[in-house]
């Protein structure tokens, strides 16, 4: 099954820090959360202006422990996972779970990335996202409207993806 997701970070010097996760299932189900193991004072200058007024408040967020229990359950076995720019997002992700060997085994390696094709299919017009840019829920529902579009344009041009 396809998952469409995004991840806001707190990124610093030397760590990809998780702020928030929002995912998409093909199947409609969402996924939603906010870890509470980041400092919201410790953020790049952006974060803290374009993502953490965004966020819920304080007390609804988890433990990274808990995200990725969660996640398991939510993706259940041999998920796609696709995202938009999604190197970092994929490194946040993995990360919820230590080190790569120990993402839980039916997880990929890797993450489809939907900008890619994008280029790919010759760049063409995309969906705008009208509202709740850098919400990690609405980018994520937004990352599926573009994966939807560019499917649509593939199929057109005789092409699978």
């Amino acid at each position: 099954m396809r998952f469409f997701y995004d991840l806001e970070f707190g990124d610093t010097a030397s760590v990809v820090s998780l702020v928030s996760i929002g995912v998409v299932a093909e199947d409609g189900r969402e996924y939603y959360a906010v870890s509470s193991e980041f400092d919201p004072l410790a953020v790049h200058p952006w974060v803290a202006e374009h993502v953490l007024p965004q966020l819920p408040p304080a007390p609804t967020w988890k433990p990274r422990a808990v995200i990725a229990a969660e996640l398991e359950e939510f993706f259940g076995t041999d998920p796609v996972w696709w995202a938009w720019f999604g190197a970092y997002d994929h490194v946040a992700l993995c990360q919820l779970w230590g080190d790569m060997p120990s993402l839980p085994r039916a997880f990929p390696r890797f993450t489809l990335d939907v900008r890619q094709l994008w280029e790919h299919l010759g760049r063409p017009t995309l969906p705008k996202q009208e509202s709740g840019l850098h919400d990690a829920l609405q980018d994520a529902r937004h990352v599926r409207v573009k994966y939807e579009a560019l499917a649509e344009r593939a199929y057109l041009l005789g092409l699978s993806v």
